[in-house]
C-alpha cells in the first residue's frame, strides 16, 4: 500500500485536517498520478459536513483533479509517465451494464465508485478524493488534460464543465440559440463561457444586479436582474434553452414562462423541493429536465472543446492549509467563482 499525505474531514462538523491514508499499488491497468491541482465543490462541503448523510469517514474530499502520471501498469495505453491526467466525479464503473455500454458511466446500473465517499466496485474499500498528494485510478477513468491551458484552471472543469457542458450539448446548444442561465456562481460562469463559444445568445438572469458585470466579461450579450418581477413578462416566451444552476429556492413556474414553445429547462442545481404546476409545462410543450455531470468520453469531448476555444474556469488559488476558510467563504458565495488547492502547498505541512 501507498502511504499518501491528505487532508480529512475525520467526522461530521470537524474541521479539514492532515492524515496520512493508503492508496492500493497501481495495478496492470492503474495509473498513478501525482496530483497537482484539487478544485472546491460545494458538494465536498455538503459531503464533508454529512449534509446529505451517509457519509464515510474519514473523508477526503476533491473530484477536481489535475496532476501529472508518475507510474504506469503494464496493460496501460492511454498514459505514458509525464503526461498529464485529470480525475473527475468517478473512479470506476461496472462497465459491462447498458448505462456504461452507452458511455453512461455516471448511470451505472451497479453503480459508480465515485472519486470519494465512497467504495471501490468491491463494494468494501473505501474511496478517497483529491486533497491527496497521489492518487491511483484505473486508466478508463482517468481523462487526458491539454497541455495548453492554465493547469490549475483546469481543474473544475472536470465537476463544473462538464456538468454544464453535457446539458448544452445533449439540448443542442447551437449558434443563434437564444440560451439563458440562471445564476452566476462556479457552474454559471462555466455555463455561460460554454454557452457563448457554441455560438449562443447568452443572457445572464441573477437576483444580484452586481453580477452583471462579471456576465458581459464572461461573454454573455445579456443581462436581466429577477428581483425585478416585470422581467418575467419582458422576456416570457423568449428561451429556447435554460440552464438551472441554482440551488436556492425559485419557483420554477416563473422561470418556466421564459421559454419559447418546445423549450426546455434544464437543472443542474438541487434546491429544495419546488412546486410545479403541470400548465407550466403543457402550455407550449415544454420540457423540464434533469442533467448530472457526464460519462468519461463526454467529458474528454469536454476537455478538447475547452481546450479549442481556450476556455478555463476563473478561479483563485489556495494552500491546503486554508482549507476550512475556503468552505466558509464558498458557503458566503464569497469567490469568484472556483476555489482550486495548490497540493505542492501539502508538503509544507
Amino acid at each position: 500500500m501507498l502511504k499518501t499525505p491528505a487532508y480529512a474531514a475525520a467526522a461530521p462538523n470537524q474541521p479539514l485536517a492532515p492524515l496520512t491514508i493508503e492508496r492500493r499499488e497501481p495495478g496492470p491497468n492503474d495509473i498513478l498520478i501525482d496530483v497537482l491541482y484539487c478544485g472546491v465543490c460545494h458538494s465536498d462541503i455538503h459531503q464533508a459536513r454529512d449534509e446529505w448523510g451517509g457519509g464515510i469517514f474519514p473523508m477526503v474530499p476533491g473530484h477536481e483533479i489535475v496532476g501529472r502520471v508518475a507510474q504506469v501498469g503494464a496493460g496501460v495505453t492511454k498514459f505514458k509517465v509525464g503526461d498529464l491526467a485529470g480525475v473527475g466525479c468517478m473512479v470506476d464503473s461496472c462497465r459491462s451494464c447498458g448505462s456504461c455500454g452507452r458511455q453512461h458511466e455516471q448511470f451505472c446500473e451497479q453503480g459508480a465508485a465515485l472519486t470519494y465517499n465512497s467504495t471501490e466496485m468491491d463494494r468494501k474499500t473505501p474511496t478517497y478524493g483529491g486533497y491527496a498528494s497521489r492518487l491511483v485510478v484505473t486508466e478508463h477513468f482517468a481523462l487526458k488534460v491539454p497541455e495548453s491551458l492554465e493547469l490549475a484552471a483546469v481543474a473544475p472543469l472536470l465537476c463544473a464543465g462538464i456538468t454544464t457542458y453535457s446539458p448544452l450539448r445533449q439540448w443542442n446548444c447551437k449558434k443563434g440559440d437564444k440560451v439563458a442561465v440562471v445564476g452566476l456562481g462556479g457552474l454559471g460562469h462555466m455555463a455561460v463561457k460554454l454557452a457563448v463559444a457554441m455560438g449562443a445568445e447568452v443572457t445572464l438572469l441573477s437576483t444580484s444586479p452586481s453580477k452583471e458585470a462579471d456576465a458581459r466579461r464572461l461573454g454573455a450579450q445579456h443581462f436581466a436582474s429577477t428581483k425585478d418581477e416585470s422581467i418575467f413578462k419582458k422576456l416570457a416566451g423568449r428561451f429556447d434553452l435554460i440552464i438551472d444552476t441554482v440551488s436556492a429556492p425559485h419557483d420554477y413556474n416563473a422561470y418556466l414562462g421564459f421559454l419559447r414553445e418546445l423549450g426546455t429547462m434544464v437543472l443542474v442545481g438541487v434546491p429544495p423541493a419546488q412546486p410545479l404546476h403541470a400548465f407550466s409545462l403543457i402550455q407550449g410543450n415544454k420540457r423540464l429536465v434533469g442533467s448530472m455531470i457526464g460519462g468519461i468520453a463526454e467529458t474528454q469531448e469536454m476537455l478538447d472543446f475547452c481546450a479549442e476555444h481556450k476556455i478555463v474556469s476563473d478561479i483563485e488559488l489556495i494552500p491546503i492549509q486554508k482549507i476550512n476558510e475556503a468552505y466558509e467563504r464558498v458557503v458566503r458565495s464569497d469567490v469568484r467563482y472556483r476555489f482550486v488547492i495548490d497540493m505542492a502547498s501539502l508538503s509544507k505541512q
